[in-house]
């Protein structure tokens, strides 16, 4: 259910059920609670979006009740209220904001930006709202666990309802959810370490004590959930073992291609698929590639059209190549399941095919101004470094279409539709 803030006061209306009192939550900046509506919820007593207090004196059991209703969708606790829905008040309620925010900054990641209201009545009973929203969940508790309301209890969500989580509040994060099939075992250390090394240089600090999980921890390619470091889907793509990738995530495969002729209709030359970490993929296949097209440093690839005597074997500037595999494996929608990133070549071009939810990308503007919707920002900032060991070319697609057309003469076909983003180079 959607929660919002109240109305104005000014524009009093009977609350007359829980739908409507919801209805008015969170709809104003500065909301002003209404005396009447606070009644009338306190009345209908706890569910999956109220929780009542008399006191604030176990923190622990707060801070897991603050995460699961953040987790849930929203809610509010109020403090003052006791199990009969008896308004009992608070003695210093102004200690108890002070220390409910000292709980939301300290003891919740990522921290909890509540709001508080103070709501003083005739008898001069005090008592606190404070009122939460899902804007930054998930939220984990100082114990690194999760934890979800059913009605007017908590519980600690199970791993894969985490995943679920991260896949609702950062639909365009998806490189950020761990994977709870995979562990730090299923890390290269030597690949990590080789990076962190190449990165830092001569800071690299060789006596210290730099344990993986933590290190992954600290580049964001892991979470720590519960007693245990689990690496993410951007983790496992950069830094796994190629023989675990296939295991825990087996949807990052790459599939190529060679046909025999200008068509799919024509039969099949050789096929392949790929799988493992991003590294293994791009080698692979850039090799794959090279066996059937000359890939060269030359701009004017025209003058090496007749260089070679076999048939159907094409020119490609090499940078542009490169640059649209690497875009596909970086920028490709890892939550599209069961299809591979796919790289079809032909005798007069090379079509790359990337599984992407478009999410209204406009192609002109991709391919003329470069403007797009970053995804899978951490891949493509360890990917793109120079200490991931990946020799690859910048720019994007402005830079592949006028680098193409300056080396064949021909400008790339780029198609965007409902789960596909496919490019299609030229070949002289």
């Amino acid at each position: 259910m959607t929660r919002k803030k109240f109305k104005s006061p000014r524009s009093r209306r009977e609350v007359t059920s829980e739908r409507a009192f919801y209805e008015k939550l969170f709809t104003e900046d500065y909301p002003r609670l209404e005396q009447l509506d606070l009644l009338n919820l306190i009345r209908g007593g706890e569910d999956s979006y109220l929780e009542l207090k008399v006191r604030l004196t176990n923190n622990e059991k707060i801070v897991l009740e603050i995460v699961a209703l953040a987790n849930s969708g929203g809610g509010a606790i109020i403090f003052g209220v006791n199990d009969n829905r008896y308004v009992e008040g608070l003695d210093d309620p102004e200690e108890v904001e002070e220390e409910l925010r000292t709980i939301c900054r300290t003891q919740i990641t990522p921290q909890v930006w509540p709001y508080i209201d103070k709501i003083a009545f005739d008898n001069g009973r005090r008592i606190i709202v404070l009122e939460l929203n899902d804007k930054r969940a998930p939220h984990y508790a100082f114990d690194h666990r999760y934890y979800l309301r059913e009605g007017a209890t908590i519980r600690e969500a199970r791993a894969e309802e985490v995943t679920q989580l991260f896949a609702r509040f950062k639909p365009t994060s998806y490189e950020s959810i761990p994977l709870f099939n995979a562990q730090i075992d299923h890390i290269d250390e030597a690949f990590l370490w080789s990076y962190v090394r190449e990165l830092q240089g001569e800071l690299f600090n060789k006596s210290g004590n730099y344990p993986t999980a933590q290190v992954m921890r600290d580049m964001q390619l892991a979470i720590e959930h519960a007693d245990k470091i689990i690496p993410t889907v951007a983790g496992m793509l950069l830094f796994g073992y190629s023989n675990q990738l296939t295991q825990v995530f087996p949807r990052s495969g790459v599939q190529l291609q060679r046909f025999s002729g200008d068509s799919s209709s024509d039969p099949v030359i050789e096929k392949v698929i790929f799988s493992g970490n991003l590294a293994s993929l791009y080698e692979r296949s850039q090799s794959f590639i090279s066996r059937y097209v000359d890939l060269w440093d030359s701009i004017n690839l025209r003058k090496h059209k007749n260089s070679d005597p076999i048939e159907g074997r094409a020119n490609y500037n090499k940078n542009v190549v490169l640059e649209a595999l690497t875009n596909a494996l970086i920028h490709r929608d890892y939550c599209i399941r069961e299809q591979f990133i796919k790289v079809n070549i032909y005798n007069n071009r090379i079509e790359i095919t990337n599984p992407c939810i478009t999410n209204g990308l406009i192609r002109k503007g991709l391919e003329i101004y470069g403007t797009a919707n970053i995804s899978n920002f951490r891949l493509k900032s360890v990917f793109k470094s120079s200490a991931y060991g990946m020799k690859t070319f910048s720019g994007g697609l402005p830079a592949i279409r006028l680098l193409a057309y300056r080396s064949s003469g021909r400008e790339p076909k780029i198609n965007i539709i409902q789960e596909e983003f496919r490019i299609e180079l030229f070949g002289c």
